[in-house]
C-alpha cells in the first residue's frame, strides 16, 4: 500500500515537472530562455518544451507597440525662457534578446534619453519657434531616439509633444499679444469694410450720374428730333399752302384765258386789286401809269353823271 502511494506521488511529480517544461507562447510575445544562466534561445509564437532544472524562462517580452507618457521636463530655449514640456513616445521591441540584455531598465533609459534630447533641440530654438515647430521637434526627437535605442532592440516609431507649458508671465504676455493682434485684425477688417462701402457708394453715384447724363442726352436728342420734325412739318405745310395759292392763281389765269376776257375785264380786275390794296394797312401805294389813266377816265365819267343828274 505504501509503495502504491509513493508511486502515485512520483507520477504526480513527473507530470508536474513535464507540465512546467511545456510553454505556449501567445501572439505578439516572445520568451527569452537561458540554460545554466546563459542565453540559449528566443521562443516565438507556438508550443515549446524546455529542459527541466537546466533551462529557465528569463524574460517574457511584449512585441506590441507600446506608448509611454513621460512627465513634463523643464527646458530652456535659446532666448533663455524656461518652460515645461511633456512628451509621448511610441516604441516597439524588435529584438527581445537585446531588449533583455542591452539595458537594465529600458523605460527609464528612454525617459532620460527623451529629456536630454529634448533639451538639446529646444536649446537651439527661440520661444516663438518652439511654439510653432512641433512637427520639426517631433521629427528630430524620433530620429535621435531611434538611433540611440537601436542597440537595445527598440524601435521608436513616433514622438509627440503633448503639452508645452511656458511660464505664467510669458502666457500673460502671449495672451496680451494675441488680444492686440485680434484687435488689429478687427480694425483692419473694419477699415477694409468701410473702404469697400465708400467705393461702392462712389461707384453707385458715378453710375447714377452716368445714367442721368445718358437720359438727359437721349431726352435732348428726342426734343431736337421732335423740333426738327415740327419745323419740317411747318415748312411742308407752308410749301403746300404756297403751292396751292400758286396753283389757284394759275387756275384763275387759265380760266380767264379760256373765257376770252378782253382788255376791259383785265382793267376791271386791276382796279379791284388796287381797291383791296388801298383798304390795307400799307402806307405807300405805287399806282401803275395805265391805272392812273383809267382813274382819270373814271373821274370824268363821275362828273358827267353828276351834271346830268342836276339838269
Amino acid at each position: 500500500m505504501f509503495g502504491i502511494v509513493v508511486f502515485v506521488i512520483f507520477i504526480v511529480i513527473v507530470l508536474m515537472i513535464a507540465a512546467s517544461c511545456i510553454r505556449i507562447v501567445p501572439q505578439a510575445h516572445a520568451l527569452i530562455v537561458e540554460r545554466l544562466g546563459m542565453y540559449k534561445d528566443t521562443w516565438g509564437t507556438g508550443l515549446h518544451i524546455k529542459m527541466p532544472f537546466v533551462d529557465r524562462i528569463a524574460k517574457r517580452v511584449n512585441l506590441k507597440e507600446q506608448v509611454v507618457d513621460f512627465a513634463p521636463q523643464p527646458v530652456i530655449t535659446k532666448d533663455n525662457v524656461t518652460m515645461r514640456i511633456d512628451t509621448v513616445v511610441f516604441f516597439q521591441i524588435t529584438d527581445p534578446r537585446l531588449f533583455t540584455y542591452g539595458v537594465e531598465n529600458p523605460i527609464m533609459a528612454i525617459e532620460n534619453l527623451t529629456a536630454t534630447t529634448l533639451r538639446n533641440i529646444i536649446g537651439d530654438m527661440e520661444l516663438d519657434a518652439t511654439l510653432t515647430s512641433r512637427e520639426i521637434i517631433n521629427t528630430k526627437m524620433r530620429a535621435s531616439l531611434d538611433v540611440a535605442t537601436d542597440p537595445w532592440g527598440i524601435k521608436v516609431n513616433r514622438v509627440e509633444l503633448k503639452n508645452i507649458i511656458p511660464p505664467a508671465a510669458i502666457q500673460e504676455a502671449m495672451e496680451k499679444q494675441m488680444k492686440a493682434e485680434r484687435e488689429r485684425r478687427e480694425a483692419i477688417l473694419k477699415a477694409e469694410g468701410e473702404k469697400k462701402s465708400t467705393i461702392l457708394v462712389a461707384e453707385g453715384k458715378k453710375e447714377s450720374a452716368i445714367l442721368d447724363a445718358e437720359a438727359e442726352k437721349q431726352a435732348a436728342i428726342l426734343r431736337a428730333e421732335a423740333e426738327k420734325e415740327k419745323m419740317i412739318k411747318e415748312a411742308e405745310g407752308q410749301a403746300e399752302a404756297i403751292l396751292k395759292v400758286q396753283q389757284a392763281k394759275a387756275d384763275g389765269i387759265r380760266f380767264i384765258k379760256e373765257a376770252g376776257a378782253d382788255q376791259s375785264v383785265l382793267t376791271l380786275k386791276s382796279l379791284e386789286a388796287f381797291a383791296q390794296a388801298a383798304d390795307g394797312k400799307a402806307t405807300k401805294i405805287i399806282i401803275p401809269s395805265d391805272i392812273q389813266g383809267i382813274a382819270g377816265l373814271a373821274t370824268s365819267l363821275v362828273e358827267v353823271a353828276k351834271d346830268a343828274k342836276k339838269e
